[in-house]
């Protein structure tokens, strides 16, 4: 294994024991997106580009608008107008 390799696994463990430890939503959702990031260049480095393209557009693109949306929506949801 060469040291990027092993760079990006240990950032992937990071990423894994950091994402339920963060306290704010957007903490997490950002941490999630590292390690998905990380895990599509992990891909490509092993020569998957199918795998790699997936990832990067499934797990960081996609998810992550969903993620924001959700957030925004859940704020949106906690609003200071009075009901």
């Amino acid at each position: 294994m060469t040291v990027l390799e092993n760079i990006l696994l240990a950032g992937l463990v990071i990423c894994a024991a950091a994402a339920p430890l963060c306290k704010r939503l957007l903490a997490t959702v950002i941490v999630y997106l590292a390690f998905s990031v990380i895990l599509a260049v992990l891909w490509s480095i092993l020569q998957s580009p199918d795998l790699a393209i997936t990832e990067a557009a499934v797990g960081t693109g996609i998810s992550g608008i969903l993620f924001f949306l959700t957030l925004k929506k859940i704020r949106a949801l906690k609003g200071t107008q009075d009901e």
